[in-house]
């Protein structure tokens, strides 16, 4: 690689209230698994990580006995990371744990802005951990529950021992809909392989298209109560850069608020490049990621996940992107 300055891959961990994120996060600060994880929590306490697992404990950063290190967000998240940097070279991996009830945007939204954090740290994927015996009620309950659905790139539906089979499935769809992209991992008690959820390049969607070409192209069903809905379009006629970029600033400035995610893979006229899109709320990354595969159609898709999506000329907007 030859690369100094390494950017650290970092997973936001989201999930409601019960659903099993301090058993992962104890999983992964106890299992010998041989790698360097610095986990980030909000607190410690309660039913927080295990303080007799604790050793070489000062007031924000604890090592943990397995090499992992484990630090508290009672301080700001900004100057935390860039205190982590400084031993960067020893860490595979940073794991940001929201609280049960936050909105995971601000937290993944920091990748964004702060350049010092941006430049040695890559947002990798933000990480969902759901109750499968609660998730409904949670969800028509409490928005910030669908959010952390809507913002997830995976979904660990949690606790799937404790229903049957048609439950199951019943909670699969309410989350397809709110979130068609999804990766989706049934788990009990957390019990996933580490490599399903850390390192998994997911907000790299150049990764994922190369594996899935289709992954963001998808049915939608309208049909439905759930607050928070996607919709996608895609174009074969090349956009226009200026007129996109204008468009979509103004959507943002606008709207920003209701869009939640927003994911995309665009052709613009007299590029070579594809450009990777991903944006949180009115934060957006667009960045080219190497010229089109051979053989492969070119064309452009992009993907809104929020409310209120049908009062926004989404259709209209994007189809006054494309080049004359």
């Amino acid at each position: 690689m030859g690369e100094t300055n390494k950017q650290v891959p970092v997973t936001v961990l989201t999930g409601f209230l019960g659903a099993g994120k301090t058993t992962l996060l104890n999983r992964i600060l106890t299992e010998q698994h041989g790698k360097k994880y610095a986990v980030i929590v909000n607190e410690f306490g309660e039913q927080g990580i295990d303080n007799d697992l604790v050793v070489d404990a000062d007031e924000e950063v604890f090592e943990m006995n397995n090499g992992c290190i484990c630090c508290t967000v009672r301080g700001d998240l900004i100057r935390i990371l860039s205190g982590l940097m400084k031993r960067a070279d020893k860490l595979d991996a940073i794991i940001v744990e929201t609280t049960g009830l936050a909105d995971p945007a601000p937290v993944a939204q920091t990748f964004f802005v702060d350049q010092d954090v941006a430049d040695r740290t890559k947002l990798d994927a933000i990480v969902t951990v759901a109750d499968a015996v609660h998730l409904s009620t949670q969800l028509s309950d409490h928005h910030e529950a669908e959010e952390q659905i809507a913002f997830a790139d995976v979904v660990l539906l949690n606790k799937i021992d404790l229903v049957d089979e048609s439950g199951l499935e019943v909670v699969k769809e309410r989350i397809k809909k709110i979130n068609p992209f999804a990766k989706i991992i049934h788990t009990t008690k957390c019990g996933v392989s580490l490599s399903e959820i850390l390192n998994l390049d997911a907000f790299n969607l150049k990764r994922i298209l190369d594996t899935e070409p289709d992954f963001l192209t998808s049915d939608h069903d309208h049909e439905h109560d759930d607050d928070v809905t996607s919709l996608s379009f895609v174009s074969d006629t090349p956009l226009d850069m200026e007129k996109f970029q204008d468009w979509f600033s103004k959507l943002l400035q606008t709207k920003g608020q209701d869009i939640l995610r927003t994911k995309g893979i665009l052709d613009f006229t007299g590029e070579n490049d594809r450009y990777v899109f991903q944006g949180v709320h009115m934060l957006m990354d667009a960045s080219p990621m190497g010229k089109w595969p051979e053989g492969k159609e070119r064309n452009s898709r992009l993907v809104f996940i929020g409310r209120n999506l049908e009062s926004m000329n989404l259709k209209e907007g994007f189809e006054n992107c494309k080049s004359a």
